[in-house]
């Protein structure tokens, strides 16, 4: 995965906006205003990239386990957060379902009326 496809697949899920409110290099995506992924573009230059991504915390264990790629999220809840390395031993079809798993979780955390408002229905 490259930066470009991540960026293009995380924006294309309904009521996404991008971000930068921690420094000009750490890209947050947010649905209804709460994150759901976060990179730094400087890992992404170096080709060391890794995305952080809510994942609930049973399986987080799981996959922090089984997958070398998989962390306990860096600067965040180490129970609810991942750190994923991309292009490591984390198949990229796995990395393309935890970004679906955490935009999912933080989705079903917001109001129901704000849930009806980005799904349009």
């Amino acid at each position: 995965m490259n930066i470009q496809s991540y960026y293009d697949y995380c924006l294309a899920k309904k009521g996404v906006t991008e971000h930068f409110p921690f420094d000009e290099e750490t890209l947050v995506f947010k649905v209804g205003g709460k994150m759901f992924a976060l990179s730094s573009l400087k890992g992404w230059e170096a080709n060391t990239p890794s995305i952080n991504l809510k994942c609930d915390p049973d399986r987080a264990q799981e996959f922090r386990a089984e997958y070398e790629g998989i962390k306990p999220g860096y600067h965040m809840s180490k129970v609810h957060w991942n750190t994923v390395t991309v292009n490591s031993d984390v198949p990229q079809k796995l990395l393309l379902e935890l970004i679906d798993h955490s935009y999912e979780l933080v989705f079903k955390s917001l109001t129901k009326k704000l849930q009806t408002e980005i799904s349009g229905s």
